[in-house]
């Protein structure tokens, strides 16, 4: 028993959907399965249940990938201002939270609902609950199997995701699928992730629980400024999350808790000033009290400033301008945001997302070796590499 479509879409996600909607647009007979009983969940838990749909300030150089102009094509072809349309045809209200961030004001729901009016709009088939347990190819039709039929289409495109949040279906399908191919798919690791640390770091971290800062985190010549989060696991917040993305095993990271000050200077300058000012209370002038007081203590640092030599100011100093921690892991794909590698873009098309070896082929969103930064970048590679493919599937 088999169905016949022009076009089969495997994963029901932010571009599984958006190139079903492309597909179906323009005509073609379009199949879209998931495994889910409800699909679009990456997007309804995004941004707190409000979807961080996008980023106004979109560019290549927000993304990673062993081949960071692959993604130009796909932005230019569709980019965050044709999907902020999109929105705004739907009439549904969003803000811009900080740097560029688009969040609905109301629910992600909004958006999912959107999205599968656009699909049914266009014609679309929706097979939910559906797994996939076999895909082939023979004579140009490419042979979808699930548990109780067959599809046969002249296009196939994969979007089934990474591997992060495996709580809400998360598969390594796609990259297998890639694999059967014989495309070559690049080593995948947990990206936008919290870290974690040795014993000394965690205890510290554990007492700091809840704490936050404004921190910039450096790596090299990367580096981010944003929020850093205490947990009793280690280190998360937007700066953290980001950096994670370059961390590698055996690398140190650069912390700067207090960026808008050159602690030294201001230590000295107070030492003038200021002598009988307990040295604990300056640090707590622009930091957490918790966080000032375990600084000064893990200095062995007391009392008024007057009474500190330069030698103490500096290991102060450095403590908090230019503290130097190595993570021994992350907390993977449990709490990852998005997967990094994937599908090597070498195999594919950047104007047509299909694959060069496979005419008819196409990979798409968070399968391929294109990753964002935090903020809405890998929606909007998901909504790009999605209307690209529903171009020429």
């Amino acid at each position: 028993m088999y169905e016949k479509y022009d076009v089969v879409i495997i994963g029901a996600g932010a571009a599984g959907m958006m190139s079903a909607i492309e597909c179906g647009k323009r005509g073609r007979k379009t199949l879209l399965i998931d495994h889910a009983k409800k699909i679009g969940e990456k997007i309804r838990i995004s941004g707190g249940g409000r979807c961080n749909f996008t980023n106004l300030n979109t560019s290549p150089i927000k993304y990673i990938s062993k081949n960071p102009s692959f993604i130009i094509s796909a932005l230019n072809q569709y980019n965050q201002e044709d999907f902020i349309d999109l929105v705004k045809k739907y009439k549904i209200k969003y803000h811009e939270k900080k740097l560029g961030q688009l969040f609905c004001d109301n629910s992600a729901q909004e958006i999912i609902d959107m999205l599968l009016n656009e699909c049914k709009l266009a014609n679309v088939v929706l097979k939910i609950d559906t797994k996939v347990i076999e895909v082939s190819y023979k004579d140009k039709i490419f042979i979808t199997r699930d548990n109780s039929k067959t599809y046969l289409s002249s296009s196939l495109i994969v979007a089934t995701g990474g591997l992060s949040v495996p709580k809400i279906g998360a598969s390594k399908f796609g990259y297998d699928l890639a694999k059967q191919f014989n495309l070559n798919v690049i080593d995948t690791v947990p990206a936008l992730v919290p870290l974690t640390f040795n014993e000394k770091i965690l205890n510290k971290c554990k007492l700091l629980a809840g704490v936050s800062a404004n921190a910039i985190i450096s790596l090299k010549k990367t580096l981010f400024e944003e929020g850093m989060l205490f947990t009793h696991r280690g280190l998360s917040g937007p700066s953290i999350l980001q950096i994670s993305s370059y961390w590698k095993e055996g690398e140190s990271l650069n912390i700067n808790l207090c960026p808008e000050k050159n602690i030294f200077n201001f230590l000295l300058d107070k030492r003038n000033t200021s002598p009988k000012q307990n040295i604990n209370s300056i640090i707590n002038s622009f930091l957490a009290k918790r966080l000032a007081n375990i600084i000064c203590e893990e200095n062995q640092i007391a009392g008024n400033i007057g009474g500190l030599s330069n030698k103490n100011i500096k290991k102060l100093s450095d403590s908090i301008n230019n503290w130097i921690v190595e993570p021994i892991g992350t907390e993977g794909y449990k709490t990852a945001e998005v997967t990094l590698g994937g599908v090597n873009t070498d195999e594919l098309s950047s104007k047509t997302m299909m694959c060069k070896k496979h005419p008819g082929l196409f990979f798409i969103g968070e399968v391929v070796d294109i990753t964002g930064h935090l903020g809405g970048y890998n929606f909007q590679w998901a909504w790009s590499s999605g209307f690209v493919a529903g171009q020429h599937a």
